[in-house]
């Protein structure tokens, strides 16, 4: 249960970054909100997460989820760049968070 915690956490994390960048810092009511929400389910789902998982294997897992996801929209919605050598390394970053998972605890 806890590395669905954990996963939650991190789709949380990609929520309050897009919203981070939504609210033009903090200037727009509803996207500030909205990411206040987000970042504190992120940070609950993290915290009941680490019942069952290391403090440093957690918090890797978590911001690579949140750095992926959060990269992808950025390619996705905002026209960031998706040049080989950024995509290379999202998808490296992915194998690491699946090799934790296969060498931590459960």
């Amino acid at each position: 249960m806890s590395w669905i915690y954990l996963v939650i956490a991190g789709l949380f994390e990609i929520g309050f970054t897009t919203f981070i960048k939504l609210s033009e810092n903090f200037t727009k009511l509803w996207p500030t909100l909205i990411f206040l929400v987000l970042a504190v389910f992120s940070f609950l789902a993290l915290s009941m997460s680490l019942k069952g998982i290391p403090l440093g294997t957690a918090y890797a897992v978590w911001t690579g989820i949140g750095a992926f996801g959060t990269a992808l929209i950025g390619i996705v919605y905002f026209n960031e760049s998706a040049d080989f050598w950024r995509v290379l390394f999202l998808i490296t970053l992915i194998f690491s968070i699946i090799g934790l998972k296969f060498v931590s605890p459960d």
